[in-house]
Order: structure tokens, then C-alpha cells, then sequence
């Protein structure tokens, strides 16, 4: 039998490699892998992906913080309602049968999946673009005002009150699948910014990965806090991950963008399948 301290570096330096090629989003796959690998429940992987996920999110927004992309105002906000949240989907985690988590978090994944094969397949095409003329939208009376608007003038957002009821809606929304299921959230977060802001997508990555972060730490720490945090397999799991994404960033510009993105869908597919698989065809 493999050794689990062993198996939890190998596992994190893998969790690691794909970060680093794929970007934050890749800490998706620490909780399938944990279950695979080290028949954990989903209850006892779920703080370890969220502390990966805590980690490679929060180095990421550092790097955005400091080039002044994270529209803190928005994340904040987000974020608030988040951790609020967060706590409840933890609750609610606890209440639910292992089969019902499992199946939850493979839907997740296939979105993700999907998502990934969009982007791969329409690369310049973001997310939550309505304009479907294929002689183009540049006529302005053709565009809806989205709601959280920016002011030209001053390059912040108008916070008027339907912007400020979505975002409190997404923030919650992310917090408690956080909690319920150890994922960021940045799945939620980025389209529907993309969808109600005129943000730059960088601006929108950047923000997600603000509030992801500090929703992933609220998250972890409610499952610290019922003490069922195995951190003989997450102290060296998370250890590993920093030492993979090191490594991974060696080989992150000799990937192209295009084929990272494709190779992440069809590992989230992959993943997705196998454990709806396991979950209802398993022993």
C-alpha cells in the first residue's frame, strides 16, 4: 500500500504542474484527485482543496493587486457576502449524503469542462458577449447598459442598485458552494461579471481571484473549526502544490494558451466521468 504522506507530495506536485499551466482554476481538481488517490470522503477533501485553492488563488491576486486590476471595491463586496455564506454551505456539507456531494461536485466539473471547451473553441469570444451580428456591434443603441457600468470619467464602477444586488447575489451564491463542495467559485464569479460589467476580462479575472481567496480561507477555516481537518495529508498536499506550480512555471510559455485550455476541459471531463463512475457503479 502506498504511503500517504508519499502519495499526498505526489499528488500536489501534479495539482501544482496544472495550476501553473492552466492558472487558479486548476486547484478544481485537488478534491477528486484526494478522493481517488486517498479514498477520502468528500467531506474530509473538501478544507484540503480549499486551502490549495485558498493559496494559488491568493498568490494571484497579490500579482494583480499590485498591478492595480482587482476592482477592490467589487471584490469586497463579493467577498462579504461570500464568507457569510460560506459557513452555511460547510453546514449543509455535513447534512448531506456523500453520494449527493459527489454527484453536486461532478456537475461542477462538467461545467467547467464545457466552459473550457467554449473558450478553446472561440478563443477571442469572452464570456457573457450577447452580440451575435455577424456584421459586428458597434452600433452603441444595439448594446443594453449592463449594470454595473463603468464611469468613463473616473474608471470606477456606478454602483447603482441592481449592480449591487447582483453582486451581493453572486458573492453569496459562490460562498456557499465553496463551503458545500470545496470548490473557488471563480466559475460563478467570472462569467456573471463578465455578463453585468463592461470590466476588462483581466480586471474581472484578477477581482475573482481576490474574493475566491479570502472566500476559500473563511471556508476552510469553518471546517478547522469542527475539527475535521486530516493535516497530516494537507500540510504536505499544499507544500507539494507550491513546489509543482514553482516547477510548472518553467513550462507555462512553451504551452500554448489554446491547448492549456483544452487539456483542462478534458481533464475536468475525464475526472467528471469517473466519478459519477465511482459514486453510483463503485463498490
Amino acid at each position: 500500500m502506498t504511503d500517504p504522506v508519499l502519495m499526498s507530495v505526489l499528488l500536489g506536485l501534479f495539482v501544482g504542474l496544472v495550476l501553473a499551466i492552466t492558472g487558479a482554476g486548476g486547484a478544481i481538481l485537488s478534491l477528486p484527485l484526494l478522493v481517488f488517490f486517498l479514498h477520502l470522503k468528500m467531506i474530509d477533501a473538501a478544507p484540503i482543496s480549499l486551502m490549495a485553492i485558498m493559496l494559488s488563488a491568493g498568490l494571484a491576486a497579490g500579482l494583480g493587486l499590485r498591478s492595480g486590476i482587482v476592482r477592490y471595491k467589487a471584490a469586497t463586496l463579493l467577498a462579504t457576502f461570500g464568507v457569510l455564506c460560506a459557513p452555511l454551505g460547510v453546514y449543509l456539507a455535513h447534512q448531506l449524503p456523500e453520494k449527493v456531494l459527489a454527484a453536486l461536485f461532478s456537475i461542477v466539473l462538467l461545467i467547467v469542462s464545457w466552459r473550457s471547451f467554449q473558450k478553446f473553441q472561440t478563443p477571442t469570444l469572452l464570456i457573457g458577449d450577447d452580440c451575435d451580428d455577424p456584421n459586428g456591434c458597434d452600433d452603441a443603441n444595439d448594446l443594453k447598459a449592463p449594470p454595473c457600468e463603468i464611469n468613463p470619467a473616473t474608471s470606477k464602477l456606478f454602483w447603482t442598485a441592481p449592480c449591487t444586488k447582483r453582486l451581493i447575489l453572486t458573492g453569496g451564491f459562490s460562498g456557499f458552494l465553496s463551503g458545500l463542495l470545496g470548490v473557488g467559485g471563480g466559475f460563478i464569479i467570472v462569467p456573471t461579471l463578465h455578463s453585468i460589467s463592461n470590466l476588462e476580462t483581466k480586471m474581472i479575472v484578477a477581482t475573482s481571484l481576490a474574493v475566491i481567496a479570502l472566500v476559500s480561507m473563511a471556508s476552510a477555516l469553518s471546517y478547522a473549526g469542527d475539527g475535521i481537518i486530516l493535516w497530516s495529508v494537507a500540510v504536505p498536499f499544499v507544500g507539494a502544490s507550491v513546489v509543482g506550480m514553482l516547477i510548472g512555471r518553467i513550462f507555462h510559455h512553451k504551452i500554448p494558451s489554446h491547448i492549456s485550455v483544452l487539456l483542462f476541459g478534458l481533464l475536468s471531463l475525464i475526472i467528471a466521468v469517473l466519478m459519477l463512475i465511482k459514486t453510483f457503479l463503485g463498490s
